[in-house]
């Protein structure tokens, strides 16, 4: 066990005592994503030798980020929790020492406003400039990601540089929160809409060196919210489901204006790579929704298979976050030719942000990685723990880690370039609301109810959030 003291500084709004940074902990009307676990950090703090428990592995040398919704001035009049302005929560490692831990938010010109620094550098994308979704690796630097209109931000290692970028000017639309990184062909897929255009998506191609090669307009209706998509060696999968843009919940004051739909086609589209958008094949389905896939990859008889978690209905009751029912981890098994969709459900149990090897992205995989969550309207607030599916033998393995700690989305980092599958790491942050502290743990992948291998202990609370990623030296 390694016991090492911590040095915080803390900018932002006015400080407070080093190492304990406050919360919004006014009643914000009892919105469940403004209070609790997910009242808001004010500050940002930057902390050095971190205290860690156990032993860190060697091999493990880089960053974790992760961002997630932090307003920078909550109001909980009209705040759903997919708006809130983006912070990104990074922890470095090296040579088995945990160097920092640094949180900073994306500054959008709102974000700059309030907390009184520089706004990040860069064209914007129209109007629509909060970045709250993903961290990912493209070209070797890093960069956050949403959805739904705004460039990305690409961050320097420290955070501390933010600038918007359009991929050097090669980026036409906004992106996605979810690109796909092709390990065959090294390239980064995205299917990504425009809130102001309802008639349109796009097959988005992002080469290895970060120029974008293709941007394939395909026709739609209603303005769906398509969060994420999925690529098998031939397709790129589109997720046009009922949950659609919604004027009458804009004109309500609700800045997340988007509705479940009972009136468009819940359908599934498979856009061959190099097809053009008119060459799609549409499936139609019965209605469903799905936030995130695991991974899909084509069968040697042309049919395609996709894992994904899956709800009956999205948004149809509650205004504040996610509130569906949701039907746990299904297998879709999709006929091109028959034009079909076999639906499998692998595990009933409500989950989430289902992660995988990266390295099978696209191709056949055995292992996917999620959060169990509470059966609660609004979802996903409440009791977390970790699931391990084989999905050779059917089984699954539980990481439970205990009363009043909840953990978030794990990721997978192999332990080296030609490690097996599952041989390796899961890393991710799980909050301790006993403490109010939150611990950055590693997990042996292959011991996946076992002891953590090692436990990086931030001093404070640090708010549920989406996803992240490993970013190696």
């Amino acid at each position: 066990m390694i016991m090492t003291s911590a040095i915080a500084t803390i900018s932002g709004t006015p400080p407070c005592e080093a190492g304990s940074p406050r919360s919004s902990t006014k009643s914000m009307d009892v919105h469940p994503f403004l209070t609790g676990i997910h009242a808001p950090m004010t500050d940002e703090i930057t902390i050095e030798r971190l205290t860690v428990m156990g032993r860190i592995p060697v091999a493990l040398d880089g960053r974790y980020l992760r961002i997630g919704p932090n307003p920078a001035k909550p109001d909980p009049a009209g705040y759903h929790w997919f708006i809130g302005d983006g912070m990104v929560h990074g922890i470095a490692l090296q040579g088995g020492e945990a160097l920092w831990y640094r949180n900073r938010w994306v500054r959008s010109e709102a974000v700059a406003a309030v907390i009184d620094q520089p706004a990040a550098s860069g064209q914007r994308d129209g109007a629509l400039s909060t970045v709250n979704t993903n961290v990912v690796s493209i070209a070797g630097r890093t960069f956050a990601v949403v959805e739904a209109g705004s460039y990305p931000v690409e961050l320097s290692d420290m955070l501390d540089g933010q600038q918007y970028s359009a991929f050097g000017g090669t980026l036409e639309n906004g992106f996605s929160g979810h690109p796909h990184f092709d390990p065959q062909l090294r390239e980064h897929h995205a299917i990504t809409y425009d809130a102001t255009d309802p008639t349109t998506v796009r097959h988005v191609v992002v080469s290895d060196d970060g120029s974008v090669v293709r941007q394939e307009p395909v026709a739609v209706q209603h303005g769906p919210s398509i969060h994420d998509c999925a690529i098998t060696a031939r397709y790129a999968v589109i997720l046009d489901l009922p949950v659609t843009f919604s004027q009458e919940t804009m004109m309500a004051g609700h800045r997340f204006p988007y509705r479940w739909n009972t009136a468009h086609q819940a359908r599934i589209g498979l856009l061959p790579r190099l097809g053009r958008g008119d060459e799609t094949i549409w499936i139609p389905l019965a209605p469903c929704f799905i936030f995130h896939v695991a991974n899909a990859y084509d069968l040697p008889d042309g049919r395609i298979v996709m894992d994904a978690i899956v709800y009956d209905t999205m948004f149809a009751r509650h205004i504040k976050g996610p509130d569906g029912s949701g039907r746990g981890l299904e297998r879709w098994t999709i006929d091109p030719e028959a034009r079909t969709v076999e639906r499998l459900t692998l595990d009933a149990t409500p989950q989430e942000f289902p992660r995988m090897d990266d390295r099978r992205a696209g191709q056949p995989y055995r292992y996917a990685y999620t959060i169990g969550l509470p059966d609660t309207v609004p979802g996903w607030v409440g009791e977390t723990y970790l699931l391990k599916h084989d999905l050779d033998t059917g089984k699954r393995s539980v990481h439970d880690f205990g009363r009043n700690r909840y953990p978030g989305e794990f990721v997978f980092v192999p332990a080296s370039p030609t490690a097996a599958e599952d041989e390796g790491w899961l890393i991710g942050l799980v909050v301790d609301m006993t403490e109010e502290t939150t611990d950055l743990v590693l997990l042996d992948a292959r011991d996946f109810a076992g002891v953590p291998v090692a436990s990086i202990r931030i001093p404070h609370r640090i708010p549920p959030g989406f996803h992240g990623n490993w970013f190696p030296a």
